[in-house]
């Protein structure tokens, strides 16, 4: 880890003396040099002497790691992969590097002999092991408060590990040369894309490698709903919103906020676009469910603070890219803020959501009382002279 040292230096003496007695500890074995690792918001390349992570806080974090070719000779860094793991004071888990699937091998965390072993051995072990990075713990709570370990362990692919990259295989596995020469054959020019697309072989996700995501009902009406139910139904999403709760979270709805958290970290840090996609489908989900929005008031509160610190971590330019496409985020809260002001709503919410509106108005300089154009954000148009920082 480079600059791992300063961690320490930097860090209140009281907070360094309580870590270093109650800190958890990974310890990595074999990472090659040059493997570009992390732990939550910040991310290191491994040097020669690496073996781990010391004097981490107890709880939910995400390890994640890039997996580099002959670092010396010019490094092809390999697509990342993460875990979230949860660790208890004074911990210690153990993880071997395994240079054919180049990933890292948690098994011998399941000998108590030898976790005993490094146990006992941890004070020669010190000076290979980084301080856990403290400066970034606070964005790290701010972003995973409501991850609880039951939420990232459903969440999460049965596997444990979460990829950039999909690991997908036909859907139809044609084994035999019987089964190939039926296929269609590809020795004659497309005459369109959507032939070319459809020449290509249909991908799954492997088995147990893929997000396992609240599904989001396809309807957002109940079965049988009259025509007038479909077009409230369809203006109001709350019977949706309440049919993932229920089939998900039962008497826990909060917990829909872990997994808006942990989809966005999956993006934000684990360079998941699928994470990007997952979030945004709950968030148009969460601001356009005016009559959830008058029976759920802590749900929503939750939704506030959970958006204050995920918008704070996205460059403002990323999301007029976004909303330049489809205005987005800019038609979802206009939604959300029109119906937090609505007759029903709670009145600590409604007062949160306008301090919320004026926040992002300042931030990224958008009127959420306009009318939207169909192609970007609309900005405010300020007096000469006058900036918003």
């Amino acid at each position: 880890m480079a600059n791992s040292s300063s961690s320490v230096v930097d860090m209140d003496p009281d907070v360094a003396r309580r870590l270093f007695e109650e800190g958890a500890t990974l310890v990595l074995l074999g990472v090659p040099q040059g493997t570009e690792l992390g732990i939550d918001c910040k991310s290191w390349q491994v040097g020669p002497r690496f073996k781990g992570v010391k004097m981490i806080p107890p709880g939910l974090h995400f390890l994640h790691y890039c997996s580099v070719n002959k670092p010396d000779c010019g490094a092809e860094v390999g697509p990342k992969t993460g875990l979230f793991l949860t660790l208890k004071p004074r911990e210690i888990l153990l993880a071997n590097w395994d240079p054919k699937e180049e990933d890292l091998d948690f098994s011998a965390s399941r000998n108590e002999e030898e976790v005993s072993r490094i146990r006992e051995n941890l004070r020669d072990l010190d000076p290979h092991l980084g301080p856990y990075p403290y400066e970034v713990m606070r964005k790290w709570v701010s972003l995973s408060d409501r991850v609880t370990e039951e939420v990232a362990k459903n969440l999460q692919p049965l596997t444990g590990r979460i990829c950039a990259f999909s690991d997908v295989i036909p859907e139809v596995q044609l084994t035999h040369t019987k089964d190939r020469a039926e296929q269609p054959r590809n020795d004659t020019a497309c005459q369109s894309m959507k032939e070319g697309l459809d020449r290509l072989p249909k991908m799954k996700p492997r088995e147990g490698t893929e997000l396992r995501f609240s599904v989001i009902p396809q309807k957002s009406y109940p079965p049988g709903a009259t025509p007038a139910e479909i077009t409230r139904c369809s203006m109001d999403l709350s019977y949706a919103l309440e049919t993932v709760l229920e089939e998900n979270y039962g008497q826990q709805p909060l917990d829909l906020l872990g997994e808006m958290q942990f989809a966005f970290a999956c993006f934000l840090i684990g360079s998941v676009y699928e994470g990007f996609e997952h979030w945004k489908r709950l968030l148009a989900l969460l601001c356009r469910s005016e009559e959830a929005m008058r029976k759920h008031k802590e749900l929503y509160l939750g939704l506030i603070a959970v958006l204050y610190h995920q918008l704070g971590e996205i460059p403002p330019d990323f999301f007029v890219d976004i909303v330049s496409q489809d205005n987005f985020l800019t038609s979802t809260l206009q939604d959300f803020f029109q119906f937090a002001s609505g007759p029903g709503v709670d009145g600590t919410l409604r007062k949160r959501a306008e301090k919320f509106k004026a926040h992002l108005t300042k931030k990224f300089h958008w009127d959420f009382d306009a009318d939207l154009d169909d192609c970007a954000p609309v900005v405010v148009d300020l007096p000469e002279g006058i900036t918003v920082d």
